[in-house]
């Protein structure tokens, strides 16, 4: 018989591109959303506010999946790192978590953020790995990381439920808010708009959502337990991936690099160590950038 698997937040950035890689494996897959939606044939929705406990816990119950991939949160663009409803999910993420211990899940998966890390001063040339220091420095962050540890806290009281914490970095991809960079450079430059960009100097790991949501399938369905990073891998600056925007768009010279200012404090150096993802998990699928964003283009 299949596994049963369900995702949470499957209508959103990174859940919508998870369900079929599943379906394909041959699981059992549902999913929920927060409003109805329309899952592919084969696949079984179930609409639900997690944020309403009594409902989530009716739910895990009745279905008692196998698999919990977790995917649901806050995200709107520009107030997700400092909004209040940080704590709302983290609460209900936690019991959700319990719910599935109590139900006889055998797995639950977990997306984190690079956020969680600490931003140290001096180390702007190493990867960093799933055991650098965390000290998140937003509340978005913040509550992340506790998420972390008060799975890994009912993981250790619960024989049998393991845990494991997708760190993810930097995303681009389908469904993306437009005042993003990826999009906003993108949309400009169709219109035959100035794209201005700060100076772009940062490093960043870009990865798309397909890829980040492969990655997370994969690391779903192994035994691998505890932080993973989810990213490329390969290190480009902001100004790199502008200019690789330009020339997908076969626009260059409508990138303005340093036409606005950069912001204060930003960290110059955010790139995954992704020896875990590739060893352990096993997920060796090559990252093309360009490919990846010729492909979001032609579906902006």
């Amino acid at each position: 018989m299949a596994e049963r698997v369900l995702v949470t937040g499957a209508t959103g950035f990174i859940g919508r591109h998870i369900p079929p890689l599943l379906q394909a494996r041959g699981f059992e897959t549902h999913i929920t959303a927060r409003s109805t939606a329309t899952a592919p044939p084969g696949i079984t929705a179930h609409q639900l506010d997690l944020l309403r406990q009594d409902d989530a816990r009716r739910l895990i119950a009745d279905l008692r999946p196998d698999i919990i991939i977790h995917t649901a949160w806050y995200v709107a663009h520009g107030r997700f790192w400092t909004a209040p409803e940080n704590t709302d999910w983290l609460e209900a993420s936690t019991a959700l978590a319990a719910y599935a211990a109590e139900a006889g899940t055998r797995r639950f998966v977990g997306l984190g953020t690079c956020a969680e890390y600490a931003t140290e001063a001096g180390d702007d040339a190493f990867p960093w790995p799933e055991h650098r220091r965390i000290a998140p420095a937003t509340p978005y962050g913040e509550a992340k990381a506790a998420l972390a540890r008060r799975l890994s806290e009912i993981a250790e009281a619960r024989a049998r439920f393991g845990i494991a914490w997708a760190r993810l970095f930097h995303l681009f991809g389908p469904g993306e808010n437009p005042a993003r960079l990826v999009p906003s450079i993108m949309l400009a430059l169709r219109e035959g708009r100035e794209a201005q960009c700060s100076s772009g100097r940062p490093v960043r790991d870009f990865i798309s959502t397909p890829n980040a949501a492969a990655a997370i399938a994969a690391l779903a369905t192994s035994d691998v337990t505890g932080p993973v990073n989810i990213a490329s891998g390969a290190p480009i600056s902001i100004a790199a991936m502008a200019r690789l925007i330009g020339h997908v768009s076969g626009r260059p010279y409508l990138v303005r690099l340093g036409a606005l200012p950069d912001r204060a404090n930003e960290p110059p150096y955010m790139v995954a160590h992704i020896g875990r993802l590739r060893r352990e998990v096993g997920f060796t699928a090559p990252v093309s950038r360009a490919a990846d964003l010729r492909h979001l283009q032609m579906r902006l």
